[in-house]
């Protein structure tokens, strides 16, 4: 799913929806970043499908979601769907392809960024490329987890141009608040740039995260934010 209009865009913006939901569920970016700082409305809103897939703890049942998951809630060393979570990837790098062929954006005026599973695929697509392609503008991980541990290792390029903002709930049950912690420790180690905010939410976006996500866009794409009253 892309919003309807993109001549002319900027820049992109690919975000990435949590397990059982659909583009739907956060299709309202593309009007609400706007609102909260006007020049949003610059950038080309992507919002892609995720596969139906089994879910493990949900004794295989099918739904929408990125890759399986075997524990819940969601703790730091949770076990990783290895298979899954690089399809994602590869889905993701399809979006970006066409984002790229279609629209002329390039690769570092894209962010990628999701919500819950689609925030960690967000974060693998942004740090695990091993510096084989053009980093992205920005990474944005909203209640997500850190995925692959073992395997990251940011190239100094993507460190130094894919910064990230990262926005948890305190009392999220779900993905537990310790993963923004770990995660953004782990990546501000390999010399990622972080934004680290938090809320007294659950599992969930709040109007303090968005006003907080809007102004990290903005400096992203548009280098000093605005003075907007």
């Amino acid at each position: 799913m892309m919003s309807s209009s993109s001549s002319n865009k900027v820049g992109a913006l690919v975000f990435l929806h949590g397990l059982g939901d659909t583009p739907a569920g956060w299709s309202m970016l593309q009007f609400q970043l706007p609102s909260l700082k006007p020049k949003l409305g610059d950038i080309l809103y992507v919002f892609p499908p995720s596969p139906t897939v089994s879910i493990t703890i949900n004794g295989g049942a099918t739904m929408p979601g990125w890759f399986d998951l075997y524990d819940w809630p969601i703790e730091v060393g949770a076990q990783d769907d290895r298979e899954g979570k690089l399809k994602a990837v590869a889905i993701v790098e399809e979006y970006v392809e066409k984002i790229v062929n279609e629209h002329n954006i390039p690769r570092d005026r894209i962010v990628v960024g999701g919500f819950s599973q689609g925030g960690a695929i967000a974060l693998l697509s942004a740090y695990h490329q091993n510096g084989e392609k053009t980093p992205f503008a920005g990474c944005a991980s909203l209640s997500a987890w850190l995925t692959l541990v073992d395997d990251l290792t940011v190239s100094q390029e993507v460190a130094k141009k894919t910064p990230l903002f990262w926005g948890h709930g305190r009392y999220d049950d779900k993905v537990l608040f310790e993963h923004q912690d770990f995660g953004a420790t782990k990546l501000r180690d390999q010399g990622v740039q972080v934004e680290d905010s938090s809320y007294p939410m659950g599992h969930q976006s709040c109007e303090d995260e968005m006003d907080a996500f809007a102004s990290w866009l903005e400096k992203v794409f548009f280098g000093a934010p605005s003075n907007e009253l």
